[in-house]
């Protein structure tokens, strides 16, 4: 009998896998952190045979080669994945056993790379899942523009060759287990409910459904910004990332945390932004730890800048460094715990938090829908101009629906352009609220009067406000709720 195992990294919506027999195991595309993979199977009582990548990443660093050389796995690597260090290169059809009755076959799957290799885990020498990596997701497939712009149509038509071998050559009993589509900006959208097989795919995924020049067209225009820190990532693996080292870093007192401030070092909150908002030390950032830390921080800052954590607890700052290494930010410069009380001298910082309602009532000189939900500054009364309303949401997100006179700047550009918020009170949204606190902490740090929405862009139209809609290039008004807004 055989056993999968998944193992969820879930900030960076990826997804690894153990899986084998009795005694045995292979490991696919595991994530830095390979102590709870070892965790996961000392818990099965099996050796770890194989560790396989199904190809180099771009969104994470591997913990592959420190598994097999911890563990004495063997390392299988696409051949032509061009790393640099000691591996079993893998071509189309290899095979390899892993227990008794179970075994691994390779398919060549380019796509989301060009040496892309998908494993079958046969039993008995009939396929029963296949782990896919950036190939077939579920109801979708990973993007063809992360290695180089002058091969993603290339790779797009690969992509769409891959998925349709995989569909003729695998029974649709297959279960699909990808490691990406799941969060992850390696999925060319996110991937739907918790799994699928072969024959699922067949009846819903459109790369099976659509003819190739179809297929690629809307895959290449519907690509969405790519995360900078991507660019480090795919080097980094190719060398071969080194260990981990997940103590605790260098506590850093009051004056310690204000030197590094003023040296421009970046100085990061983790607590959840509601506490952010109430209050803060002043100049520094809030990415929340319950939230796409990793993403999103590996994202905002300059590559190789120190920065310095400060938490809640031990346990959200232990958490919060394991997140980090996966995308290659491997030692906090220092770190603090506990209240913000302590973490400075000085007054606290604060900004309001609003809702969609409040913003309406605003424009209008009416008071204010929620006072509750507000931290700071007292929302009932209007300021002296027209507040400016700034959607840090991606240019994908936005053109299915936007407030009406709003300045639209992403938020991962959002640290060089600040220069470009108009004067005046800033009243900040995304689609939920996570990026809204952070795009308001960096504009509070740089000294602006802010408003961070925390709300559901849904909610804009309900109340009141106009949103526009983008219609085949051109825009046109709706007033109140929108069939087009993007939650």
């Amino acid at each position: 009998m055989f056993f999968i195992d998944t193992l969820d990294v879930t900030g960076l919506g990826n997804r690894s896998y153990l899986a084998g027999g009795d005694r045995a195991a292979v490991v696919v595309d595991p994530p830095r952190d390979i102590d709870q993979v070892i965790a996961a199977a000392a818990r099965r009582g099996v050796r770890i045979a194989y560790v396989v990548e199904t190809h180099v990443h771009n969104d994470y660093v591997t913990g592959g080669l420190e598994l097999a050389r911890v563990t004495g796995a063997a390392y299988l690597v696409p051949a032509g994945a061009g790393v640099a260090y000691p591996h079993v290169a893998v071509g189309d059809g290899d095979r390899f056993a892993v227990d008794a009755g179970v075994g691994l076959r390779a398919l060549a799957t380019p796509g989301h790379t060009p040496h892309h290799t998908a494993y079958a885990l046969e039993e008995n020498g009939a396929p029963v899942a296949v782990f896919t990596g950036g190939s077939l997701l579920t109801g979708t497939v990973g993007r063809p523009d992360l290695v180089e712009p002058r091969l993603t149509e290339g790779l797009a038509r690969a992509q769409y060759a891959s998925a349709h071998r995989l569909a003729e050559e695998l029974p649709d009993e297959t279960v699909v287990l990808p490691t990406h589509g799941f969060g992850s900006f390696c999925s060319s959208r996110r991937a739907e409910g918790a799994g699928s097989t072969i024959g699922e795919e067949k009846a819903s995924n459109e790369v099976l459904l659509r003819d190739v020049d179809t297929f690629v067209a809307d895959l290449l225009a519907g690509l969405d910004d790519i995360p900078a820190y991507y660019t480090h990532m795919g080097p980094a693996n190719a060398a071969g990332p080194a260990p981990v080292d997940l103590t605790p870093p260098a506590v850093a007192d009051a004056e310690e945390i204000a030197a590094r401030l003023a040296a421009g070092e970046w100085v990061v909150d983790l607590r959840n932004r509601v506490a952010f908002a109430e209050g803060h030390v002043a100049g520094s950032l809030n990415f929340e730890a319950e939230g796409q830390l990793a993403t999103y921080l590996a994202w905002l800052i300059p590559w190789g800048q120190p920065v310095t954590l400060l938490a809640a607890s031990p346990e959200q700052l232990a958490a919060a460094q394991r997140e980090l290494v996966r995308v290659g930010i491997d030692r906090p410069a220092a770190a603090a715990t506990g209240e913000p009380e302590n973490w400075t001298g000085e007054r606290l910082a604060s900004f309001p938090r609003a809702t969609f309602a409040d913003l309406a009532a605003t424009a209008t000189g009416a008071p204010a829908a929620r006072p509750e939900a507000h931290s700071g500054a007292d929302l009932r009364h209007p300021p002296a101009q027209r507040p400016v309303v700034l959607d840090v949401r991606r240019h994908s997100e936005r053109t299915a629906g936007f407030v009406d006179g709003s300045v639209h700047i992403p938020l991962h550009t959002l640290p060089r352009r600040l220069h470009e918020v108009p004067d005046g009170q800033v009243w900040v949204h995304c689609a939920g609220g996570m990026r809204a606190a952070i795009a308001a902490s960096l504009l509070d740090a740089a000294g602006r009067e802010v408003v961070a929405i925390d709300d559901g862009f849904d909610a804009a139209g309900r109340a009141g406000l106009v949103v526009r809609t983008r219609l085949d290039g051109g825009d046109s008004d709706t007033a109140g709720p929108a069939d087009r807004t993007h939650g």
